[in-house]
């Protein structure tokens, strides 16, 4: 049992994100919204949409932002890193279905256009699907004075890709299968509303070190880290029962939507939490149980997969740099909890 809430402490609510409105409002689109096509596999309330082609195989499309994260590279008028998220935030989306990035486009609005600024994002947008293997295939760039300041913007992106044909079948989760944790960049692109409320109250100077070297302007801006390719060699050679990208909700939010109704046990001491995000939570007054919650504890990317396949997978994540962890194991309980 979780200790009564402390109204005291700085909270994602409190920064301005009301999580369980938002819930609320996809249960409303899933009531509003019918599939309109036979093809529909997947559609509102998962990590992306499939679309079941009638010359074979299945398409999936997804579409995510970066968040209040913008406004952090606005105020450091830095703008090489945030195109990379955008990517990012995507392709790991659809990753969970075993698909492959097959092209991306991107959605830049801005205040006023300055065509330098605009640049550099869309490098960043470049190089994140250089990264992950898709093709930049083009987007839309909106100049809107008045819904934006002249020296504001924000970015979303949309990608599209194709469930691999050639991937080892993917056994039902079950009860003792384990869930391996791939460890984040950092912060990723969640929760920044309350980074930022916590930056605000607590006159964070960020160019001043982190923990860990760097700035703290440098840290919270490092890119959301990009799995696909790792993942998809591991699905091609492993049986892996489900996939979580680890967004906003933290870890078990992210976990419930792929168990198929089952639960998990996951290990506090288990999760590399960064030291930053520790830091930054500390200086907050931020509860444990919260920073879970809104942030993703260290793990960016989750698998479950049955023991027997454990050794193997941790093999070939290894070979792409991976240093995946077990981190808890399935339970018949549909409950996700960390002890």
């Amino acid at each position: 049992m979780l200790p009564p809430a402390d109204n005291s402490r700085p909270s994602y609510q409190k920064a301005g994100v009301d999580v369980g409105e938002g819930e609320r409002a996809v249960r409303r689109y899933q009531e509003l919204v019918q599939a309109t096509r036979s093809e529909v596999e997947a559609g509102i309330g998962g990590f992306y949409g499939a679309f079941r082609l009638d010359s074979g195989g299945t398409l999936v499309a997804g579409a995510d932002g970066v968040g209040t994260k913008v406004l952090l590279a606005q105020r450091l008028r830095r703008y090489d890193t945030v195109g990379i998220d955008v990517v990012a935030m995507n392709v790991n989306d659809i990753l969970t279905a075993g698909a492959e990035p097959l092209f991306f486009l991107d959605y830049l609005a801005v205040g006023r256009l300055d065509a330098d600024v605009a640049a550099r994002i869309v490098a960043g947008v470049d190089a994140g699907c250089r990264e992950a293997g898709a093709a930049l295939l083009g987007g839309e760039t909106a100049e809107m004075p008045g819904v934006y300041g002249p020296e504001q913007w924000d970015l979303a992106g949309f990608v599209v890709g194709r469930v691999l044909t050639d991937r080892v079948p993917a056994p039902a989760v079950a009860p003792g299968q384990v869930v391996l944790g791939l460890p984040s960049s950092g912060f990723h692109s969640n929760g920044f509303s309350l980074v930022r409320r916590i930056l605000d109250d607590e006159e964070v100077d960020l160019d001043a070190p982190a923990p860990g070297g760097k700035s703290w302007g440098e840290t919270l801006l490092t890119p959301t880290r990009i799995y696909v390719k790792a993942i998809l060699d591991l699905v091609r050679k492993v049986p892996v029962a489900a996939m979580a990208h680890v967004t906003g909700g933290g870890l078990a939010a992210n976990l419930v939507r792929v168990l198929q109704g089952r639960g998990a046990r996951l290990h506090r001491d288990a999760l590399p939490v960064p030291a930053a995000m520790e830091e930054l939570g500390r200086m907050g007054g931020v509860s444990e149980n919260e920073m879970r919650q809104v942030w993703n504890a260290g793990i960016g990317y989750c698998l479950v997969l049955p023991p027997e396949a454990v050794p193997r997978a941790l093999e070939r994540l290894a070979a792409w740099g991976q240093e995946a962890r077990p981190i808890g194991e399935v339970l018949t309980d549909p409950e996700v909890r960390v002890l």
